[in-house]
């Protein structure tokens, strides 16, 4: 069977081996598809959806998934400041620069849509159409607290069933319409068997860029960011149960943007499993419009 896709290595502007994921990389011709992770995940949570916008859908993409630096399989980075939002974005136009691609629809989830704003405002001529995945101008403090507390507290697995069971007593009351193939899935993306131990696939020091955040703050609204996007076609994606992007800023995005399209996910937080809900589908009926 042929490999459902290709690995793809490249050095960032500093030199670290970064890694992304290029499904149907003979899918010359359509608008190409760009996705971007959260915090701390990486290419693996888009497998499903890149393989049904490579394979499956009625128009067949090249879809790139990224390992930001410190993830997945991208080289860790020695200096942890480095993890960095417009880092991030410097590190994607590098490798979409080696890949050969000069625009793109972008599907970013949580930090991914952070990404997304940094690359728009550095390289707008990219940007053909944009997904986000529960992230919106307003990030409220109460998620972000949430997500703190996940990573600060979460127990150390003993092995992957182990790791299932504890995302599901964590998360389980933001997530009701997950599977348990879901949640395996999702665990998997996130976990690896390293002799005989259970390690996570990112450097733990990422977490100093989220335990120095003083909620105590205001946290800064990026509506500019967003209105610099209203040429831009969107599909906006928001988990009914999202302790991150409230319901009343999903509206004011709706009301704001002239070419917003908007779906809420039943039974999931922060965020949809973009393989799940019929989103793959959703997002490729969309990619179709933007295409016309």
């Amino acid at each position: 069977m042929a490999a459902e896709y290709d690995d793809f290595f490249y050095s960032a502007q500093d030199g670290l081996r970064l890694h992304a994921r290029v499904y149907g990389a003979g899918n010359e011709g359509a608008l190409p598809v760009i996705c971007l992770a959260g915090l701390t995940r990486n290419a693996a949570d888009f497998h499903d959806l890149a393989i049904h916008l490579s394979q499956r859908a009625r128009t067949k993409r090249k879809v790139v998934a990224f390992d930001y630096r410190g993830r997945g399989e991208s080289a860790w980075d020695k200096d942890w400041k480095h993890y960095d939002v417009i880092v991030e974005a410097g590190d994607v136009m590098a490798g979409l620069a080696a890949l050969g691609i000069g625009h793109g629809a972008i599907v970013g989830t949580s930090r991914g849509g952070l990404v997304t704003y940094a690359i728009a405002a550095l390289r707008p001529a990219l940007m053909r159409a944009v997904v986000f995945n529960d992230i919106g101008p307003v990030v409220e403090g109460a998620g972000l607290a949430n997500i703190r507390a996940y990573l600060e507290r979460a127990p150390q697995p003993k092995n992957m069933a182990d790791a299932v069971a504890i995302a599901k007593a964590t998360q389980g009351s933001a997530f009701p319409a997950l599977t348990d193939a879901d949640w395996e899935r999702s665990v998997r993306a996130f976990w690896r068997e390293d002799g005989g131990r259970m390690a996570p696939m990112f450097d733990p020091a990422l977490l100093n860029t989220v335990t120095g955040i003083d909620l105590n703050k205001p946290l800064p609204v990026l509506w500019p960011q967003f209105e610099g996007l209203y040429g831009v076609p969107m599909l906006a994606i928001r988990g009914e149960n999202s302790m991150l992007l409230s319901a009343e800023t999903f509206a004011e995005m709706g009301r704001r943007h002239p070419k917003i399209e908007t779906v809420t996910v039943p039974g999931q937080g922060h965020a949809p499993f973009l393989e799940t809900a019929g989103l793959p589908t959703r997002i490729a009926a969309f990619l179709e419009r933007v295409d016309h």
